[in-house]
């Protein structure tokens, strides 16, 4: 009886070598971008304390009430797969005790995160994400330069057809006046909320304005936005970042609605969005969130951050992977001593060329045909005593075995 044949599970996915060169691309142009800024590497693990999400997230958020990955890991411990990279990342910064080396420490990872929902085009339970965190100052000059570095990528990266969506949501000493005026608005109009909006409401009043019905978004267009009660110091801070982002050149539309999901956002919040990718339409999206280092265990620490998913991306730029291409492939004929062919290889390789051969055992055509799909800028054809070089726009050239590495090195 056959076994059955298994499959990845439903909303993971296998990146197989000839989608990997434009992931790679992002990843490479990402690293170049950040670190030139100041921002170093960080990993953390792939699972953390359950509590630290609940405690920094918000135990009433979507994402710890619905879509954590969480298990006991048999000790009695309750354990969960990373879902977002921020709360780790500061984590980390506290227990390490960054917070007592320069102020901001600059972070950014690249790493898997775990949320269980629908699978759809862009969103998927296990995904890639790009995260970025400058941790220890609350200079509006921050945010911008955090905004700017991810226009920069998609600018390096051929992307157009996106916007960016920014909007202010306030401090502890603005939030609560307008949380009030909203919550009386929201008594007025309940008949004109749904479902959702209520329960949005009752963990979070600012979360109505996530619902997607067109009817409540409609509705909610009249409703007082958190704009019209910042207070002074968050007024000034946001003008600031609007005017350094004015000075980067880099364009943004003023959404009074944009509140982000999560419980830690203060102050400036931003979303990159591409609606031509489809539903999930977010490519990046963070802001500041001053009070998370601070809920966690830390000492109060302003922040500022995003996480990018790396899926969305790739659908937004919709790059071509490009044909593979090595710089040497080696065309042994059938009197080659393949061991001598193996050794010079290595050295090839060992000198910092890509190179290959036939496995397979292909005759004479077959060598040749296989060598052409891998676009070679050299091919060596291998036979007892000699190699003959053969470069396009040049004539064939012989050599001894001992001179090939000194030719092409």
């Amino acid at each position: 009886m056959t076994p059955e044949r298994l499959q990845a599970p439903r909303g993971t996915f296998d990146v197989l070598p000839e989608q990997a060169a434009a992931r790679t691309a992002v990843e490479r142009e990402a690293r170049r971008i950040f670190e030139a800024a100041g921002y170093g590497r960080i990993e953390t693990p792939t699972f953390e304390a359950t509590e630290l999400f609940a405690r920094g997230v918000g135990e009433s958020t979507d994402v710890v009430q619905k879509e954590m990955y969480a298990f006991d890991d048999g000790g009695g411990r309750s354990l969960t797969l990373r879902p977002e990279g921020t709360a780790p990342i500061c984590r980390a910064y506290v227990e390490h005790g960054l917070h007592r080396e320069p102020q901001p420490v600059k972070l950014f990872t690249i790493a898997p995160m775990y949320r269980y929902g629908r699978p759809q085009r862009g969103r998927y339970r296990e995904h890639w994400q790009l995260s970025l965190e400058a941790i220890g100052s609350d200079d509006p000059a921050l945010d911008a330069e955090i905004i700017q570095l991810y226009d920069e990528l998609l600018r390096r990266l051929g992307a157009s057809g996106y916007r960016l969506e920014l909007n202010s949501i306030g401090d502890r000493e603005c939030r609560p006046a307008y949380l009030e005026r909203l919550n009386a608005w929201l008594d007025e109009h309940d008949d004109e909320l749904d479902a959702e909006a209520r329960e949005k409401r009752a963990t979070s009043p600012l979360r109505v304005f996530d619902v997607k019905n067109p009817h409540v978004q409609a509705a909610l267009a009249d409703a007082p936005k958190i704009g019209e009660l910042l207070c002074a110091a968050c007024r000034e801070h946001f003008d600031a970042v609007r005017r350094y982002l004015d000075a980067y050149g880099v364009r943004y539309e003023l959404d009074p609605t944009l509140v982000r999901g999560l419980d830690y956002y203060t102050r400036t919040a931003f979303e990159f969005v591409d609606e031509a990718i489809g539903a999930q339409s977010s490519i990046c999206g963070g802001g500041r969130y001053d009070y998370l280092v601070e809920e966690i265990g830390g000492p109060a620490t302003p922040a500022i951050g995003f996480g990018a998913g790396i899926e969305r991306l790739l659908l937004s730029l919709d790059l071509d992977a490009p044909p593979p291409r090595i710089d040497v492939f080696v065309n042994p004929d059938e009197d080659a001593d393949r061991a001598r062919v193996f050794v010079l290889m290595a050295e090839l390789r060992r000198r910092g060329l890509s190179c290959e051969t036939d496995y397979a055992g292909r005759s004479a055509k077959g060598r040749l045909t296989h060598g052409e799909r891998l676009h070679p800028r050299v091919t060596l054809f291998a036979g007892p005593q000699t190699v003959t070089v053969r470069r396009a726009g040049e004539a064939d050239r012989p050599l001894a075995y001992e001179e090939v590495v000194d030719e092409l090195a």
